[in-house]
C-alpha cells in the first residue's frame, strides 16, 4: 500500500449515523446520503472502501464513504440503500461498546440518554459488524472506549489502539486493519502509536489537502444533517477540493 497518492483520486467522507429525525448535526437522514452518493456516482467516480481506495491506482478516480461510532442506523438504514446502488462502505467501531452492543454517550452523546432518541446511540453488535462484512463492507477501529488520545499517557494510547485492533481481528478474521482518530485527535505520538502497532492507515478529518498525505493522516470530508446538496456538491468537487490544497499552502508560507 503505497503513500504517493493524489487526494483527488481518493475522495474520502465521513459521516456518523443515519436518522429520519434525530436531530443530531452529524446524523444525515436516509434521503441525504442516497442523494449524496448519486452525485458522486453521476459524476463517474467509483465507490469503494477506504482501505481498497488507498491501493486504487492513479487516474481511477473513488470516493468512500466511512461511517464514526457503528451506530446500529447504518445497518438498518444504511446498508439498504448502498447495497441498491451497488456501493460497498466502511465503519469505524468502538470495540469495547460493539462487545456489548451498548449506548454510546462519549462527547455530547450523553445529552440523547433518557429523550426518545437514545436508541439513536445503539452501537452495533459483532453479529452487526459481520454482516456487513459479508456485505463487502470493511470494519475499521475507532480505538477501544472512544477517548480523546493525545490527553493521554504512551501507554494508555496504546492499550486504546492495540485492544481495538485486536478485537476486530479476532472478530471479524482481519489481518489488515484500518483506524479513525476519535474526534480527529491526535499528536504526533498518537500518530507513531498507530503506525507502530500495525495499523495499515487511518483518517482524520481536519487533515490538510497534500500531494502526497500520510496515509496515517488521511483527509476526510465531514457530511452533516444540515448540509444542502447544492453544499456537498461544492465541497466534493475536484475544483473545490483543488483550491482548498491551494489556499492551505498559501497560509502555509
Amino acid at each position: 500500500m503505497g503513500r504517493a497518492r493524489l487526494p483527488d483520486h481518493l475522495l474520502v467522507l465521513c459521516y456518523h449515523g443515519v436518522s429520519r429525525d434525530w436531530p443530531q448535526p452529524w446524523a444525515v437522514t436516509p434521503d441525504a446520503l442516497e442523494a449524496q452518493v448519486r452525485v458522486l456516482l453521476s459524476r463517474g467516480w467509483t465507490g469503494t472502501t477506504f482501505i481498497d481506495g488507498l491501493d486504487h491506482l492513479p487516474g481511477a478516480r473513488c470516493f468512500a464513504i466511512t461511517f464514526d461510532d457503528a451506530y446500529r442506523s447504518v445497518v438498518e438504514l444504511g446498508l439498504p440503500i448502498l447495497q441498491r446502488l451497488g456501493v460497498p462502505a466502511t465503519v469505524f467501531v468502538p470495540t469495547d461498546f460493539a462487545d456489548r452492543a451498548a449506548l454510546m454517550d462519549f462527547g455530547t452523546l450523553g445529552r440523547w440518554l433518557g429523550t426518545e432518541w437514545e436508541e439513536e446511540l445503539r452501537c452495533m453488535s459483532w453479529a452487526e459488524l459481520r454482516l456487513l462484512r459479508e456485505a463487502g463492507w470493511e470494519i475499521g477501529s475507532h480505538t477501544r472506549s472512544h477517548r480523546h488520545l493525545s490527553t493521554l499517557d504512551d501507554d494508555e494510547i496504546t492499550r486504546e489502539l492495540s485492544t481495538s485492533k485486536a478485537r476486530c481481528e479476532e472478530e471479524l478474521d482481519v489481518s489488515a486493519v484500518t483506524l479513525a482518530y476519535p474526534f480527529s485527535d491526535r499528536d504526533w505520538r498518537v500518530v507513531e502509536a498507530a503506525r507502530a502497532v500495525g495499523y495499515v492507515a487511518a483518517a482524520a478529518d481536519d487533515a490538510e489537502l497534500e500531494d502526497s498525505p500520510d496515509i496515517y493522516e488521511w483527509p476526510r470530508v465531514s457530511v452533516y444533517r444540515t448540509d444542502s446538496l447544492p453544499k456537498f456538491r461544492l465541497r466534493t468537487s475536484p475544483a473545490a477540493r483543488d483550491f482548498r490544497q491551494r489556499l492551505q499552502r498559501l497560509r502555509a508560507t
